[in-house]
């Protein structure tokens, strides 16, 4: 039997995976990440444009919760607890940026003339 492989989560990388399509300004995600072997901790902090904030959080928070369950079970396959935490938002970011267009989104019926 070969040795069970063992790898780290990229924890950046799963949030950034679970927030970016709830966030009209993408770019202005910010992503830290601190692991604490001692303590068996891991503590991940998020900012993002003022005006997604609505969209991250969901109704309720639920959207928040889910997104911190996931990180939670990530954490959990190295026997370690998770904790996301939005320490603050990037108000110039949005002044700043262009809106993604999404594909869901509703499109602009074009406007037919009478004539």
């Amino acid at each position: 039997m070969s040795p069970a492989v063992t790898t780290t989560p990229n924890y950046i990388a799963l949030v950034r995976f679970l927030v970016t399509p709830f966030l009209e300004f993408p770019e202005s995600l910010v992503v830290d990440c601190e692991v604490s072997g001692a303590r068996q901790r891991v503590l991940v902090r998020i900012a993002f444009a003022a005006s997604d904030k609505g969209r991250v959080f969901g109704r309720g928070g639920r959207t928040l919760q889910a997104i911190r369950t996931v990180l939670e079970a990530a954490a959990s396959l190295e026997e370690k607890s998770a904790y996301l935490e939005v320490f603050g938002e990037r108000e110039t970011a949005a002044a700043d940026a262009v809106p993604v267009q999404r594909s869901d989104a509703p499109r602009p019926r074009p406007q037919l003339r009478k004539g």
